[in-house]
């Protein structure tokens, strides 16, 4: 006899176990449209790069910028409190494994400085680029009013997990309807994974989402926590939450799923998942344009209490324009992202982002594998 349940299971997947069906139509990889939007801010590459200190720095973000794409530099790390970052991140990327997560502990002790912030929102507006800057939601109130007297272009909320409701015992805290009201710049809202916590987010008014929680190169929080979802399906459910407030409001909220990437064959699954956009950080720490010099680590990695991210050696495999654009010299897929989403898109008969949002998507555990035994017998050597 069946006895009654407890609790009953929702079947998940990653980026791993789908795979996108060709259409039956094809398209010139050069004819379709890859361009992002966030309010009225335009983007030739729907690329961002993550609110990490290895990855984004004033100068990375010149760079991304020029190529087109969006970096978000963290406001709560080694950039805001230290005037010669450099050396910081020279001591990080030279001390031994065993001995890097107190170092980080001991660095990121010490406190923000506001004058940076609004130094270095300047430095970036400066050379050109949009700026796009990150604080958590505990500094919100703190940090906006800094952030919009310096200029910022985009302001980023960002958490492990943001949900727009949060019981505490502080007499009121963040809320974001509230920042929309008075930030004059667009607002993203990070990180969810459920459709019911992306919707509530859109109603308060924000601008655009970040999807994944754990799911990055240099993150332990599933580890160390169990909590989150894989970003097929995290995807997904925030897109079926997107397109029903579109309904509901007609207004569009950016959807950017963050983490999890390892080629551009994932960064496609991503958009035909619904994501608009994509944010990276291993990837991106691996240009040598990348402040972190080879290393990648986690705005949790540091916590004081509960670390949730080690460092991890990514290495340089090249410049960011060879990351974006190619020529490749690898055959993994990690090389010439532009041109792995512009093929895919044409294959898949998809002129646009929100055409390939649509394309077909089918559960494929074996995509990776099947066919592949040569290839496997050699990675095994």
């Amino acid at each position: 006899m069946p006895h009654p349940q407890f609790k009953e299971l929702k079947r998940t997947y990653g980026f791993d176990e789908v795979a996108l069906v060709p259409g039956d139509a094809t398209i010139n990889p050069e004819q379709v449209s890859i361009e992002f939007s966030i309010l009225k801010y335009k983007f030739d590459i729907p690329f961002l790069a993550s609110a990490m200190d290895a990855v984004v720095d004033p100068a990375f973000a010149l760079a991304l910028g020029k190529f087109g794409g969006l970096a978000v530099l963290n406001l709560e790390g080694v950039q805001t409190r230290y005037e010669n970052a450099g050396a910081i991140l020279e001591e990080l990327a030279a001390t031994p494994a065993n001995s890097v997560t107190p170092l980080m502990q001991k660095i990121y002790s010490q406190p923000i400085k506001e004058n940076l912030i609004g130094e270095r929102i300047q430095q970036i507006k400066e050379s050109g680029a949009v700026c796009a800057a990150s604080v958590t939601p505990s500094n919100t109130k703190r940090f906006a009013p800094i952030c919009a007297e310096a200029g910022i272009d985009i302001f980023v909320v960002q958490s492990t997990v943001t949900t727009s409701r949060h019981i505490s015992r502080s007499y009121k805290g963040l809320s974001f309807s509230d920042l929309c009201r008075v930030m004059p710049a667009p607002i993203i809202v990070g990180n969810c994974v459920s459709y019911s916590a992306a919707l509530s987010l859109m109603q308060e008014g924000i601008h655009g989402i970040l999807v994944g929680v754990g799911p990055g190169a240099a993150c332990t929080t599933r580890e160390v926590t169990g909590v989150g979802v894989p970003q097929v399906t995290a995807t997904m459910d925030c897109a079926a939450a997107r397109e029903h407030y579109l309904q509901e409001s007609g207004r569009y909220v950016a959807l950017i799923t963050d983490g999890g990437f390892r080629s551009g064959g994932d960064i496609c699954k991503a958009i035909a998942a619904g994501a608009d956009a994509v944010m990276l950080g291993s990837i991106f720490a691996q240009a040598q344009e990348a402040p972190g010099r080879g290393y990648h680590w986690g705005m949790a990695t540091p916590h004081a209490a509960l670390p949730r991210g080690t460092r991890v050696h990514v290495g340089t495999t090249g410049t960011l324009e060879q990351i974006l654009f190619g020529p490749s010299s690898v055959t993994g897929g990690t090389q010439n992202l532009v041109g792995a989403l512009r093929t895919s898109m044409g294959m898949c008969g998809a002129r646009s982002i929100r055409e390939m949002q649509r394309v077909e998507m089918v559960i494929a555990p074996s995509i990776k594998t099947e066919g592949k035994h040569f290839q496997a017998i050699q990675c095994s050597q």
